[in-house]
């Protein structure tokens, strides 16, 4: 009683209470009371209560449906009738109570028969006694229609803490049962006012597929109620629900399986077919003008293979589609947009003869059955390229709605793609640039202020640019002459802009497509000064003029270089930030790789300038002053000279580069090192560096691993491990390097594990983990010779299993990774030598390692990383067979039987002993998925598993 009336006065303060520290406290309280086992009774007990209020019932209701579905084991056996008693007791008391508190009742009831076989349940299972408990209390009938429709949802309910085998066990005896369900509800159709909450259920059971033979359904008195209900106000909700059901029932998944459907397929489709005038009925409101929608949408989903035959029948099908992508309201529109996509890929698939990407040079290489879809594809491009069209009140739209407006025009840029891929992008691109003529001819006769058609038509143009034909001399030259004519609005530019960009490759190859290109690169620059967004867009297609054209514009490169320092330094009208410049930077790049050697360390020069002036300034004015300016001052500069170093692909111009800059570097390395953006940025550049010139900066690179080898000491910053890992891949198999990489590894490995002693320092500094573990499994695969050897080593197994429950996705990824590399070492010819120094530290760490591991995978790392964990698991098991298996075994062993069965551990240990016997991974993953599943059921199971496995509180076993 003292509990209840805690309870009564924890509920009353969270609901009434003035205070939100009280109403935050109050709900703590009651959190942690739902997990005690003192919850079970105390809720029953307030339900049974007629005096407890509404907020009562339903906290109490929803208590006991969540200890039912988690918590079940923590009763006795015993206790299961009673329950049962109780909660019958609950429905039936409740039946005219708040619909709140009845529905989590019934699911307290589904979920026990869940967990509660048919045999032991008694009565016959759990839909005998329903259709009993309906008979003998005929007013109670709404209570167990509700439960009779939850009861097949709680198959595929998760939270419901039962084994896999009970989950697929129960499955099994609702299919058993459901004629006896379909009975029952088709019972209920005779009482008045049921019939909408009959439909429901019905639904609910049809998601049980493929019980039922279509033939049989197609004559079923509750489709035809459903059938009917779709002309009734009252049961038209619920008749599409189970009409959509019934279609998804019927899905046809390949033309071979269509006979067994056909019978019901033939009752629905005129019946939905029917429905068509009302998608255009004003007198309808728009739900119900969205539920018609979803029954074609559905339908051309579930019966797309069909369609695509192209009969008479499909082609009405299909106008239906149209008729509803035509819609006004995006959300209706766009149900069907799945449907041409899948019609799409089953068209090209059935009907071309032609490679994929190999358009067909005429109309007759393509096959009848696709010329059929032609002029509905041309509809559909006609149809959803208007609706890109910018709003009128777009400025004023809130900053979610313009969000949503973007989102608008990629779903209909992919359908576009869809068109382009069925028509021929050339074929689409006709239809756009009639669309785009009517609207500047429209400009063209008095409504200059409206952009907004135009705008739409090359965005949609601009969608299609990779399917149109990169020598096309038709339509492309009239669109590009057409460009120059337009308006400087600042989202027309921004279009035009990203157009000039897509089409990149179209200036290179197409015969005219060369003498288009100044009078485009002016628009650019235009943009690059009108706004930010222009910029952006201008920036963007300037940097693929210049990867997809760098050949012809190396003629060009002072017009170029000009706009290029006009922008960096800001100068004059110039609107590109930051980030955007960096598109220049790569735009320069590209064109300076096609430059001779000689021409080119020249111009390497040029472009850095601008960014090395800045840098070169701030580190006169002396060390105080670079250590005090904000990193973004520093950041912008060295992040341009990365991308310099990135996309200018002349190793030794790069090389020299470098060498040259290196004081510069090492400047801002000695007094900034202590800054993690800065040096982010800084190793970036040296890796980009490293990468695009590999041995010929040997010199360099030499100095600069210095450096960060002293500075990690210091700060531990995890770049200098980032770029150490590049310097690895590039000279790790290198003889004359041997001495001095052996230095650098053993420094920065010995100092990282030093830091990483327990579980917290992992969790804290999960970045430098990440690229510690990067860096050891760099050096497995790219210099063995030097890893294996070293005392850094067995020091990193040591850290690893320390480390690998960490909760950050990357750290503990990259410690499975490498522990993997380990175990994988040799399946590389390599690796091969290094075996036996590995077996001497793995082995007698083995039992360690494969019970934290097997933690991992039962619930001290999140299921997300399900897969990583297993694929680690079974390369150990790979590696060391029989002894792998005895470790297994001892470590389930150690998990008590009422958290994992005898068969469950049997199941798991098979499918490992199977991968020591060489079995393919795809066999073993159900088994060991599945323990994982029954160790997470509920959190007292996981806490006892966790308890037994003590996985952060093993001792670690030193080697001598």
């Amino acid at each position: 009683m003292e509990l209840q009336n805690t309870v009564k006065e924890a509920l009353n303060a969270l609901y009434h209470h003035p205070d939100d520290a009280v109403r935050m406290q109050a709900d703590r309280w009651l959190q942690e009371f739902q997990r005690t086992i003192d919850a079970w009774q105390v809720a029953d007990n307030l339900l049974h209560d007629t005096s407890s209020n509404i907020e009562t019932s339903i906290f109490c209701s929803q208590t006991l449906r969540s200890k039912v579905q988690r918590d079940f084991e923590e009763l006795p056996s015993e206790a299961f009738r009673p329950l049962r008693i109780s909660l019958n007791t609950l429905l039936k008391s409740f039946h005219k109570g708040p619909p709140k508190v009845r529905t989590q009742i019934s699911l307290a009831v589904a979920a026990l028969a869940v967990h509660v076989p048919a045999e032991d349940w008694g009565d016959g299972g759990i839909l005998n006694w329903i259709r009993d408990e309906m008979n003998s209390h005929p007013e109670c009938i709404p209570s167990f229609l509700e439960l009779l429709r939850v009861l097949p949802e709680e198959v595929f309910n998760y939270k419901i803490a039962v084994r896999p085998d009970r989950r697929r066990s129960f499955e099994n005896e609702l299919a058993a049962g459901m004629e006896i369900a379909l009975n029952v509800l088709t019972a209920c159709l005779n009482i008045n006012g049921l019939s909408d909450q009959v439909l429901e259920a019905f639904a609910s059971w049809l998601r049980l597929r493929h019980r039922i033979p279509a033939s049989a359904l197609a004559s079923h008195p509750l489709v035809h109620t459903a059938l009917s209900g779709l002309s009734s106000d009252i049961l038209f909700e619920a008749s599409v629900n189970v009409i959509s059901e019934l279609i998804h029932y019927t899905a046809v998944r390949n033309l071979d399986g269509v006979a067994s459907q056909m019978p019901l397929i033939q009752v629905l489709v005129p019946r939905i077919m029917n429905l068509k005038p009302q998608l255009r009925d004003p007198s309808k409101d728009e739900e119900d003008v969205k539920a018609v929608a979803r029954l074609f949408a559905d339908m051309g989903d579930a019966y797309v293979e069909l369609i695509a035959t192209g009969s008479e029948e499909s082609m009405l099908i299909v106008q239906a589609l149209l008729e509803v992508t035509s819609h006004p309201e995006f959300d209706i529109a766009s149900m069907t947009f799945n449907f041409w996509h899948s019609l799409q890929i089953i068209l090209l698939e059935r009907h071309t003869h032609y490679p994929y990407g190999n358009e067909p040079s005429s109309e007759a290489e393509k096959s009848p059955q696709l010329l059929a879809f032609h002029s509905s594809y041309e509809a559909l491009v006609s149809l959803v390229s208007a609706k890109v069209e910018y709003p009128q009140d777009y400025t004023d739209l809130s900053r979610e709605d313009q969000k949503d407006f973007k989102q608008t025009r990629y779903a209909v840029a992919d359908v576009l793609i869809d068109a382009a891929l069925v028509l021929g992008g050339d074929a689409t691109l006709k239809i756009l640039y009639v669309k785009l003529i009517e609207a500047v001819s429209n400009r063209g006769q008095g409504q200059q202020t409206d952009w907004r058609p135009a705008e739409a038509a090359l965005y949609s143009i601009r969608a299609i640019s990779d399917y149109v034909t990169k020598t096309d001399g038709d339509v492309m030259p009239q669109i590009m002459n057409l460009l120059p004519q337009l308006p400087h609005q600042p989202q027309l530019l921004q279009t035009v802009c990203l157009v000039i960009g897509a089409y990149s490759k179209w200036f290179d190859a197409a015969p005219s497509g060369p003498s288009f290109l100044s009078p485009l690169i002016n628009i650019l620059v235009s943009g690059m000064s009108v706004s930010e967004d222009t910029a952006a867009a201008a920036a963007l297609a300037f940097r693929h003029i210049c990867d997809d054209c760098k050949k012809k514009l190396c003629g060009s490169l002072d017009g170029l270089f000009q706009i290029y320092q006009g922008a960096m330094i800001g100068e004059g009208p110039f609107k590109v930030s930051a980030d955007d410049s960096l598109h220049l930077v790569e735009a320069l790049s590209m064109v300076i790789t096609e430059l001779p050697s000689e021409h080119a360390k020249k111009a390497l020069e040029a472009l850095c300038l601008p960014a090395v002036a800045p840098l070169q300034d701030i580190i006169n004015q002396g060390p105080l002053v670079l250590g005090q300016k904000p990193a973004r001052d520093l950041t912008v500069h060295i992040d341009r000279l990365a991308n310099i170093f990135r996309h200018v692909n002349h190793p030794e111009a790069v090389a020299d580069a470098v060498q040259r800059l290196w004081p510069i570097f090492k400047s801002i390395f000695d007094i900034r090192s202590w800054d993690m953006r800065t040096m982010e940025s800084l190793c970036r550049a040296c890796k980009n560096a490293v990468r695009t010139s590999k041995t010929l900066m040997g010199v360099t690179v030499g100095v600069m691993l210095e450096e960060i080898q002293a500075l990690y000491k210091q700060h531990q910053q995890p770049c200098f491990l980032y770029l150490s890992s590049e310097v690895i891949k590039i000279f790790g198999s290198d003889p004359s390097c041997t001495n001095y990489l052996k230095v650098l590894i053993e420094s920065l490995f010995n100092h990282t594990t030093f830091m990483l002693t327990k579980i917290q320092d992992f969790a804290s500094r999960p970045d430098l983990v990440d690229d510690c573990f990067l860096l050891a499994s760099r050096c497995i695969r790219y210099c063995p010779q030097l890893f294996f050897q070293s005392p850094v080593f067995p020091c990193l197994v040591d850290c690893s299993m320390i480390g690998v429950t960490v909760q950050h996705r990357e750290a503990s990824n990259s410690i499975l990774n490498f522990l993997s590399d380990v175990f994988d070492l040799a399946n590389s010819t390599q690796g091969k030598p290094y075996v036996s120094i590995r077996d001497n530290v793995i082995i007698p760490r083995g039992p360690v390692i494969t019970r934290i591991l097997v933690a991992a995978l039962t619930g001290a790392l999140p299921s997300s990383r399900l897969e990583t964990v297993t694929y680690t698991l079974l390369a150990i098991t790979r590696a060391y067979g029989l002894k792998a298996l005895e470790w297994a075994n001892e470590t389930m062993s150690l998990i008590p039987s009422n958290a994992v069965t005898e068969v469950e551990r049997s199941r798991f240990l098979q499918a490992l002993s199977d991968a020591a016997s060489g079995a393919t991974t795809n066999g073993l993953i159900l088994p060991i998925e599945e323990l994982s599943e029954v160790c997470r059921r509920n959190r007292s199971v996981q806490e006892i598993v966790q308890g037994a496995l003590r996985p952060l509180e093993l001792n670690m076993v030193s080697v001598s």
